[in-house]
């Protein structure tokens, strides 16, 4: 095997695609900024019982893990920014108000999230913390939709769940944990078979409630019928106001409900979202309400927050025109020098051409070129 070869579902990023990231990244970024959000960079590497307390257990197999040569102590690399960010939020600004903060940066996984999927992932994301109420999270979602607009991504699907709506109603059966994880599982896979299977011991109310529960999945439609189905059970009323809400704030032709959907149950508070384009494999954006995530680090803040993965997201977005650039000849001629320090002074790019390589193609498209028209240098159309 050459010592060359990367480690599984690792890979170096060429130029074009690189390019692209970089594009997409500064626009996300910039679309964060324009509501108000603040970048923070967290390291890479944090002592293990940062990233994996609380919420953050649920990526203990995903975690790499190491040994600190100068203290001794277990090191993590990143599986996900979101601790860090509350860690942040809670320890390091510690504001008694709203808080909004965005990130991108890479994260590791040991494993593969799905076939074909990196290990490293370069995570963009966007919190707001300190607000409450339904206000927070129609800006997260607006602001994930501006950024897939911004990545001149149409076609968006947006499904919508909320993670009080099946906890209210599992709340109400007394029974082992196995039991419920199996009966969780049965939810999430659809199977009403063997979720009535699994019930059978449950109280009528319960039982009737969970049958209906795994198929609530559609349109508009499904908030009425949980209302009745379920409106007797817990928050799932005010779960329903606040899909209600969150539907309003978006073209509805965009949305779909599962109410079903139990991924991150340990994890969202609240409601969350998830947002599918053609191209995609799974949802290319993930977000929702998260309200404990800092209760570990000592500030139990409402959160709400979204990510994505932008190595995931270059591959669905249509290809950006090379950037436009001037050609230049390669020469020691101080006025040529004045001339391109110039133009790229005022965001030009200005290629050199090296002696005898004139003919190469590169990353850029030169559409000009830089040349000696009666003793100045000009540049001129190709």
């Amino acid at each position: 095997m050459s010592a060359w070869v990367l480690p599984d579902h690792i890979a170096d990023v060429l130029p074009s695609e690189a390019r692209h990231i970089e594009e997409l990244r500064r626009d996300l970024l910039d679309t964060a900024r324009s509501y108000g959000y603040e970048l923070v960079m967290p390291p890479l590497l944090e002592h293990l019982e940062s990233l994996l307390t609380g919420t953050g257990e649920a990526l203990d197999l995903q975690t790499f893990k190491l040994v600190d040569q100068l203290s001794g102590r277990m090191l993590g690399l990143r599986a996900d920014t979101t601790q860090q960010v509350a860690r942040i939020d809670a320890h390091l600004l510690n504001r008694q108000g709203v808080t909004r903060l965005c990130y991108c940066g890479p994260v590791l996984h040991t494993r593969p999230g799905r076939p074909h999927a990196t290990r490293e992932p370069l995570q963009f994301g966007a919190e707001i913390y300190g607000h409450a109420g339904v206000e927070a999270d129609v800006e997260v979602l607006r602001l994930a939709l501006d950024c897939l607009a911004a990545a001149e991504l149409g076609g968006v699907q947006l499904d919508l769940g909320d993670a009080r709506i099946p906890r209210a109603v599992l709340a109400q059966v007394d029974a082992p944990e196995a039991l419920l994880s199996e009966v969780r599982g049965a939810l999430a896979a659809k199977d009403a078979s063997g979720l009535a299977q699994l019930s059978r011991g449950f109280q009528p109310a319960v039982r009737d409630a969970l049958a209906a529960l795994v198929g609530l999945y559609g349109g508009s439609e499904v908030l009425d019928e949980a209302a009745k189905a379920l409106g007797s059970f817990g928050d799932v009323q005010a779960a329903l106001q606040t899909l209600r809400r969150l539907a309003a704030s978006v073209p509805a032709e965009r949305i779909s409900f599962d109410l079903a959907d139990l991924r991150g149950y340990a994890y969202y508070s609240g409601a969350r979202f998830s947002m599918y384009v053609a191209g995609a494999s799974d949802a290319i954006v993930r977000g929702g309400r998260y309200d404990e995530v800092g209760a570990v680090f000592g500030r139990n803040r409402p959160a709400v927050g979204f990510s994505l993965d932008l190595r995931e997201l270059v591959g669905v977005v249509r290809p950006r025109e090379l950037r436009a650039a001037i050609r230049a000849p390669w020469s020691d001629d101080a006025t040529l020098s004045q001339a391109i320090g110039a133009l790229r002074a005022g965001g030009e790019t200005v290629v050199c051409v090296m002696p005898g390589h004139e003919s190469e193609i590169d990353e850029f498209r030169c559409d000009r070129e830089l040349a000696l028209r009666a003793g100045s240098w000009t540049v001129l159309s190709l």
